[in-house]
């Protein structure tokens, strides 16, 4: 019997479209529904290739018993964060307060006339087991305890809505953000998350782009080390490209295989930057950017021109399987090796990748260099090979891989390799922009004309397709735009049209579309009373119980973080000073967060390091592009205006400037000299 989420576009939504659970969508509808029938909320967020999201569907939200009673004594809603990540930032801070810790599945209980939580969980087995209670018997419990313990009920509910409410109110600025002391303790306590610390290998590795990108900007050594492990290590897929989502293990070596769309653009603009800053240019970094860009074109670029958001990590193995298995379509068995690879082959990916014959995943085994520098014709022989028994294709004959919508697309097609993990095909505003400038930064490095043919065409999709009647929209299925655009669509769209800008200056056209873009985020987003931009519109706050401003990094950076680095670069841009004003009233803003709590957001000081050493650079066309094939990660480049005669350039940096440079040498020289 199919639910409310049945006309959903959502894939993850979509999923749980035939669970005998009577799912509702969050919106006024359901929730009038809950306060109408005085039944508590089981508000369950997730994602599409989240893998215990797909093992719970599975399970307890297709379990009968489980659905009789949800249904009759519960108001059951589910919410995709990737729809509306202003919901999940709510309730997922909520849960880590409950609980003390996080993750997908989110599984939370609301009072159904204030929407506050009382009681969450991730994931529910049906039955006890992990040390977990059967969801049953937790559904149960709760709804017994909402019935009984009224008093309890009220006093959880106001200390957790006191939490949150002091959450969304930042602490008063104690800080001087002028100091010099303020960025280098930023630097120091941020970069120090990324060093490498006791060999813990049952620590997952996450690739961490907010807290690198800092290090990188200042000259640490770790920076390296971080590039070494994402390009070598088996997070990187070596055989098809592109990134999966973290290792379980701190070594870099076993995936969890889910490839994130906002994961590779981050480390693609990463690894573009670490080849540039001067430090060992490693074959490596280069063949790993080469390989995820042929990846995002083969198999994550729609006919539209915009990036599809993400595959799963568990894909098939034959089509009679029932459920699918994790990290299939990317592992080898050693006697598929033995079989397929000539002796002088296999001796190759033996001395170049971590092989032996029982494996290093479930007796299979998973892809991780051993070595640095290029690799050998029989190693490039023996990967194509591979990539062909996968694909059921060599790499020439492979212009475009279709991807697989979903579950029942994955199993019934003819595919000629193995069975691929399904691809949501959503279009994000948020994580193209990130792909946008990754690909950006490589064309201005590398010069290759498709990295630049990729971002401009997805660029020029959300340009044309995703503002409608004067406002920017979050999604797109198909073709079909939806959801209005939060904070870090805005903020990371304006960075991507900059970094377009960047990669070839004499383009204006992505500057004027930034400031365009840029005025309406200011006019709907920024609070004029507390600074800083909130997560969502001032005319899009219904059902939401506190109004955010994130500032926090994780997978992604904060939308705060990066849209005050817009505003230091759109200021050196423009010359317009308000700009640099309102910069400075939002990190005054985030001053006491930043003193007290360094590691929580790299992202607002990579901001505030713009802010305090920001360079333009003006000179000519040819100069600008040589100038941004090199890392000066704190400057804007901009065409002459009056310089003297024969000068060639003239360098900025703050509210003086320098004496005009007369040659390259000279122009790089003082770059060189100041904190470029």
């Amino acid at each position: 019997m199919p639910n409310h989420l049945t006309q959903s576009q959502s894939l993850y939504l979509k999923k749980h479209a035939f669970n005998p659970i009577n799912w509702w969508y969050w919106g006024d509808e359901a929730l009038n529904q809950a306060k109408a029938e005085n039944k508590p909320i089981f508000l369950s967020i997730g994602y599409s290739s989240c893998h215990w999201c797909t093992v719970m569907e599975g399970e307890a939200f297709s379990d009968p018993e489980i659905a009789l009673y949800l249904n009759e004594y519960f108001l059951p809603i589910k919410v995709d964060r990737e729809e509306r990540p202003d919901v999940d930032s709510i309730y997922m801070q909520a849960l880590q307060m409950m609980t003390g810790q996080g993750g997908w599945p989110l599984n939370i209980f609301l009072t159904p006339e204030d929407l506050i939580p009382f009681y969450g969980g991730t994931y529910f087995p049906v039955n006890p087991r992990f040390g977990r209670p059967g969801f049953l018997q937790v559904l149960e419990s709760i709804r017994r305890f909402y019935d009984q313990e009224k008093e309890k009920l009220r006093d959880i509910k106001q200390e957790i809505f006191t939490i949150l409410q002091q959450s969304a109110f930042l602490p008063s600025s104690e800080s001087d953000i002028e100091a010099d002391e303020l960025l280098s303790m930023g630097i120091k306590t941020n970069t120090e998350v990324i060093t490498p610390s006791s060999q813990d290998f049952a620590r997952p590795s996450f690739p961490m782009i907010p807290y690198a990108n800092l290090a990188l900007q200042n000259a640490q050594a770790v920076s390296y080390q971080r590039g070494r492990d994402l390009a070598l290590g088996g997070i990187y897929d070596h055989v098809g490209g592109g990134f999966h989502r973290y290792t379980v293990d701190s070594t870099w070596t076993v995936p969890h295989f889910e490839k994130m769309l906002y994961d590779n653009g981050q480390i693609l603009e990463y690894l573009a930057n670490l080849w540039s800053s001067g430090q060992q240019q490693q074959p490596a970094f280069k063949r790993a950017i080469a390989g995820t860009v042929q990846w995002l074109k083969r198999e994550m670029t729609a006919p539209l021109g915009y990036f599809y958001a993400a595959q799963d990590a568990d894909n098939f193995a034959s089509v009679t399987d029932i459920e699918p298995e994790e990290g299939e379509f990317y592992v080898w068995k050693y006697s598929q090796l033995v079989a397929e690879l000539t002796k002088d082959e296999l001796a190759a990916m033996e001395a170049t990748f971590l092989i032996t014959p029982d494996g290093n995943f479930e007796e299979k085994i998973v892809l991780q260099c051993r070595q640095e520098g290029e690799f050998s014709p029989e190693v490039e022989t023996a990967l194509d090979k591979l990539f062909s028994l996968r694909y059921g294709q060599s790499r020439s004959e492979i212009l475009t891989f279709p991807p697989a919508p979903d579950n029942e697309a994955a199993k019934s097609r003819p595919w000629l390799g193995r069975i691929p993990p399904v691809t949501d095909t959503k279009m994000i505003v948020a994580w193209n922009s990130l792909m946008i400038s990754g690909l950006a930064r490589a064309y201005a490095i590398f010069k290759e004309g498709e990295y630049w043919d990729l971002a401009t065409g997805a660029a020029r999709f959300i340009l044309e397709n995703q503002l409608v009647n004067g406002r920017l929209y979050r999604l797109n299925y198909d073709g079909v735009v939806s959801g209005l655009a939060q904070s870090e669509d805005y903020a990371f769209l304006i960075k991507a049209l900059l970094d377009v800008q960047t990669a070839q200056p004499g383009q204006r056209i992505w500057l004027e579309k930034a400031l365009e873009i840029q005025e309406q985020f200011d006019e709907l987003f920024w609070s004029i009373e507390t600074k800083g931009y909130f997560n969502t519109a001032n005319d899009d706050t219904q059902n939401l119980i506190i109004r955010e401003r994130a500032y926090i990094d994780n997978a992604t950076p904060a939308a705060n973080g990066v849209a005050l680095a817009n505003l230091v670069r759109l200021a050196r841009l423009t010359d317009d000073m308000e700009y640099l004003e309102r910069a400075k009233e939002g990190l005054q803003a985030f001053g006491a967060i930043m003193s007290r709590s360094p590691q929580a957001c790299p992202s607002l000081f990579v901001a505030l390091d713009g802010y305090k050493n920001g360079i333009c650079v003006k000179s000519s066309l040819e100069c600008l592009e040589m100038l941004a094939q090199q890392y000066f990660p704190r400057t804007v480049y901009r065409t002459p205006e009056g310089l003297p005669e024969g000068a060639i350039g003239l360098v900025c940096q703050g509210l003086s400037c320098l004496e005009p440079a007369f040659s390259e040498e000279q122009l790089l020289g003082q770059m060189r000299g100041l904190k470029s």
